[in-house]
């Protein structure tokens, strides 16, 4: 039985594109994980952000965090399927140890909390 490991893959899909096509890749990729047996633990949308220098002549991309528990051979298949898609500029995968699990855990937990703050003074404010 081959052991299970926990990773991060962040990548970058291009900006420019329509919004939903923009979805449909990412989700395109986290239904590839899903197909190839990963468990996905969090995917994060960091949204439009601008690059500090040009990425494939773009100014900005679309970021995405998907954390999952897989197979270590399904990386590299992961990272062949990044390579294929012209709609993502960059990538990252990354082993996660057990400090960066538990670290990604509470950061999770303080942005849940963060927004149920906010969501509580929209309401009363709206009162």
């Amino acid at each position: 039985m081959e052991r299970i490991n926990r990773y991060e893959t962040i990548f970058i899909v291009d900006a420019e594109l329509p919004e939903e096509e923009v979805k449909a890749t990412a989700d395109k990729f986290i239904g590839w994980l899903k197909e190839h047996g990963a468990k996905i633990v969090a995917v994060v949308d960091w949204g439009r952000k601008k690059f500090a220098y040009p990425i494939k002549k773009k100014e900005y991309g679309r970021y995405f965090v998907v954390e999952f528990d897989a197979p270590r051979n399904i990386v590299h298949e992961l990272e062949t399927e990044y390579l294929r898609d012209e709609r993502i500029l960059r990538f990252l995968t990354t082993k996660l140890d057990k400090y960066a699990i538990e670290w990604n855990e509470r950061w999770r937990k303080r942005i849940k909390e963060e927004q149920s703050k906010n969501k509580e003074t929209k309401t009363t404010k709206t009162r």
